[in-house]
């Protein structure tokens, strides 16, 4: 097993009197996690609620019932909770029991989950998100040497576990991804009216990969309002398909005020998506590859160290952009993204002098360790 980053945070909080919620997509190795957690461990319950017999133990209960299933039990994991009516509920209960029980749930969506938990529970739970192997977490286990060399591989085929382990098939890998599992919360939510719109969607967002989207474009495409639009991809995000960057804007006239860049969590879902496989010499998005694979790796690099920093991107009406704008306790980093390690690039003089960043950094194939660890 590759050991995951966040696996020593997720101990760490055991016994602090909360629910732990691990969220993050299908296939990321959520329940991988929770059978390593539970390995070695007495009086262990495992719940898997894509099974109805264990949504049936956990749907409206109440406190004295939940009581009697949880304490006879050190740890109680339970998987998928995003299955169960009113689990905010149920997790407020659990938590209110006062049991030395640790509760660990998790969910591959936020969607009626992250609504639930956020009002009834609050206070109660320590959420965290897991995504595909991080870069950091792969060279943990081999080397950097190593995945400095598995790099096109990476920005390829991407992260997913599967596809790491088994790299045979990862094209079927992804394929099973990106028309089964990734839409699966999705599809089952009550707001989805147009499936085939939600899935011409994701392919328009991953052929403007890196470059500014506009909803109205998008509307005017697939023959739909821009709050479906805008509404469907926020659905994408709430199931950890995609994430938004907002333009970066504080005092300058000529600013973008109000743009939105969309990048995939994983490049391999990305290139799925479009059927596109094809090696580096044969593509024309490596640029666009690599800007989505770093933004994505530095996602997770703060997640997992705690990070709080707000990503930004920055754009002008005179077309002066920066890729990456990081701002974190008042200090302001910019990152500029070149797949050709020869390829110059400087940071807009207008940015400086309105913003004093406290670094400019153009991230390439031969110096992004940093960068992601």
């Amino acid at each position: 097993m590759i050991q995951r980053l966040i696996e020593t945070s997720l101990q760490e909080d055991f016994g602090l009197g909360k629910v732990i919620v691990l969220l993050g997509a299908r296939q990321v190795g959520k329940t991988t996690i929770l059978e390593h957690l539970s390995h070695g461990m007495d009086h262990v319950l495992m719940l898997n609620c894509d099974d109805q017999e264990d949504v049936l133990l956990l749907e409206n209960k109440s406190s004295t019932e939940l009581r009697a299933l949880l304490s006879p039990y050190d740890y109680v994991f339970i998987d998928e909770v995003q299955r169960v009516r009113n689990i905010g509920l149920t997790i407020k209960k659990m938590a209110d029991l006062k049991l030395p029980t640790q509760v660990i749930v998790t969910g591959s969506s936020s969607l009626e989950l992250a609504n639930d938990i956020n009002e009834p529970a609050t206070g109660r739970t320590i959420e965290y998100r897991l995504f595909p192997f991080s870069l950091a977490e792969l060279a943990r286990e081999t080397s950097e040497r190593e995945e400095s060399r598995m790099l096109q591989q990476r920005l390829i085929y991407g992260c997913y576990p599967a596809v790491v382990t088994d790299p045979a098939h990862a094209k079927r890998t992804l394929a099973s991804l990106a028309n089964d599992y990734l839409y699966k919360d999705i599809l089952a939510y009550r707001g989805i009216k147009k499936p085939d719109v939600l899935q011409k969607l994701v392919r328009a967002l991953a052929l403007q990969l890196g470059s500014e989207v506009s909803y109205n474009e998008l509307s005017n495409m697939l023959g739909v309002d821009k709050e479906t639009v805008e509404n469907y991809i926020g659905l994408l995000e709430k199931c950890f398909v995609v994430f938004r960057l907002d333009s970066f804007s504080r005092n300058m006239r000529n600013e973008i005020r109000k743009g939105k860049k969309v990048y995939f969590y994983d490049n391999g879902v990305r290139n799925a998506v479009i059927s596109n496989y094809a090696p580096p010499e044969l593509r024309a998005d490596m640029g666009a590859l690599w800007e989505n694979l770093m933004v994505s790796e530095r996602v997770k690099r703060n997640m997992y160290n705690g990070s709080f920093a707000q990503l930004y991107f920055w754009r002008t009406h005179d077309q002066k952009e920066i890729d990456l704008i990081e701002e974190e306790d008042g200090v302001i980093q910019a990152f500029e993204f070149k797949w050709n390690p020869r390829a110059k690039s400087r940071v807009p003089q207008q940015f400086i002098d309105s913003y004093s960043p406290s670094g400019f950094t153009v991230i390439t194939p031969e110096n992004f360790w940093d960068f992601v660890k």
